[in-house]
């Protein structure tokens, strides 16, 4: 695959919505936050492919983390948009590339946020066994993280749904 100078500004312009999507935020009681980034990950490989999709959103996930005192939590959110990605689009892929009703769109954001939901639990759980706990309280407690993800979920399912037929008009001729 050859890189193009549009393939270098697709990457670098969902970098940036991912950027401002996850700087745009509404903080919960547990100290996470609800934001857009993911929306803007599941958009950005639905239309860049996986490698370069997961790629803006990786980027853009460790830029917001670095200029917003989580730079630790940096690499792992790169990673974390890759294996997103992957399930992401994987079920793009079973709609041909080209999904044509929205319910499909909402299969496809379902799908990655189950992906999504575990990744986090997953991340929380060897956060606290590293700090001691058993693994049954690792995972309970764990769990007890998962509602700001929970949320992020629905809210990428909804605003997916409703931006990808036109963002895919009005991209028509750029992409």
């Amino acid at each position: 695959m050859r890189i193009t100078t549009r393939h270098v500004v697709m990457i670098a312009l969902f970098t940036a919505l991912t950027v401002i999507g996850t700087m745009i935020k509404i903080p919960l009681p547990t100290g996470a936050f609800v934001h857009l980034g993911n929306a803007v990950l599941l958009l950005a490989v639905l239309f860049l492919g996986y490698v370069k999709g997961s790629l803006a959103g990786g980027l853009g996930f460790a830029i917001f983390d670095v200029l917003n005192g989580y730079a630790i939590e940096a690499p792992y959110f790169i990673v974390e948009s890759f294996i997103v990605g992957a399930a992401a689009y994987g079920l793009f892929f079973l709609y041909h590339e080209n999904p044509t009703h929205i319910w499909q769109i909402i299969i496809i954001a379902t799908g990655t946020g189950v992906v999504k939901l575990v990744m986090t639990q997953i991340k929380n759980m060897v956060r606290q066994l590293y700090l001691g706990m058993d693994f049954s309280t690792a995972f309970t407690t764990a769990i007890f993280s998962l509602p700001a993800t929970v949320v992020n979920v629905v809210l990428t399912a909804v605003l997916v749904s409703f931006l990808y037929f036109p963002l895919k008009r009005a991209l028509a001729n750029i992409l």
